[in-house]
């Protein structure tokens, strides 16, 4: 079966101002996150692509768009169950705000219980998004053969939720996962079992540092240390 080579779109204008985004219309990529994506066809190298699909939103067309650019013979695919967890009344909020929601508690500790209020739930995106992969793993497989690789491009959640799915892992320990903006990450998949070889590189490090403190002592972050940042975060600064 095929490889799956991950990408989470680069750093948003949204991630940037600490926003969750969502399905929000007109959130693209900021500068930085420009210059990730003119960076991707060189970190994928001459690594053979059959295709790529991407989520619906401007976020994640930007970043395949060097890409593309680079490799004119690259059939793009979209497909809406790669879209972004739709986080209903969430959308749009300062991250800040929500850790002070009743529903904060339940997407970190107990996730595969936690429904957006007017959104989804965590449960039925990683259900969808694991049904696309399963498709279009059977799809590429056919169309170019068992040892084909094609990318998709989707966001922090729904990443996330595919590797716990190719882990086995249960959706509560999902948040355990990290994947920073235009990360790559690869699973092989075979008749038996998934295999994950990559897991959210970037090839940058300066995300390992201690946080930087800000004025009154407070971490700068999105969400309280030791939280999950709902959505992906913005990765390293």
């Amino acid at each position: 079966m095929p490889t799956l080579i991950l990408l989470r779109h680069g750093r948003s204008t949204a991630n940037t101002t600490g926003v969750l985004a969502g399905r929000t219309p007109g959130v693209g990529l900021d500068e930085r996150g420009l210059a990730q994506a003119a960076a991707l066809p060189g970190r994928l190298g001459d690594l053979p692509l059959a295709l790529a699909v991407s989520s619906p939103l401007q976020r994640c067309n930007e970043t395949l768009a060097p890409l593309l650019e680079a490799r004119p013979g690259l059939a793009l695919h979209t497909d809406d169950r790669l879209n972004e967890c739709d986080y209903g009344d969430w959308s749009g909020r300062k991250l800040a705000e929500l850790t002070d929601e009743p529903v904060w508690e339940t997407v970190q500790q107990h996730p595969s219980a936690a429904a957006f209020p007017g959104g989804e739930s965590l449960r039925a995106m990683a259900t969808r998004a694991a049904e696309a992969v399963r498709e279009w793993n059977e799809r590429v497989e056919r169309e170019h053969g068992p040892d084909a690789v094609y990318a998709v491009c989707s966001h922090g959640d729904v990443i996330k939720s595919l590797v716990a799915d190719a882990l086995g892992l249960h959706l509560d320990l999902f948040q355990r996962i990290s994947v920073d903006p235009c990360s790559v990450t690869a699973i092989r998949y075979t008749r038996l079992r998934p295999f994950l070889l990559r897991l959210g590189e970037t090839g940058d490090l300066a995300g390992l540092a201690p946080r930087e403190n800000s004025a009154d002592g407070k971490a700068k972050a999105q969400a309280p240390q030791g939280d999950a940042t709902v959505g992906g975060g913005a990765g390293a600064p």
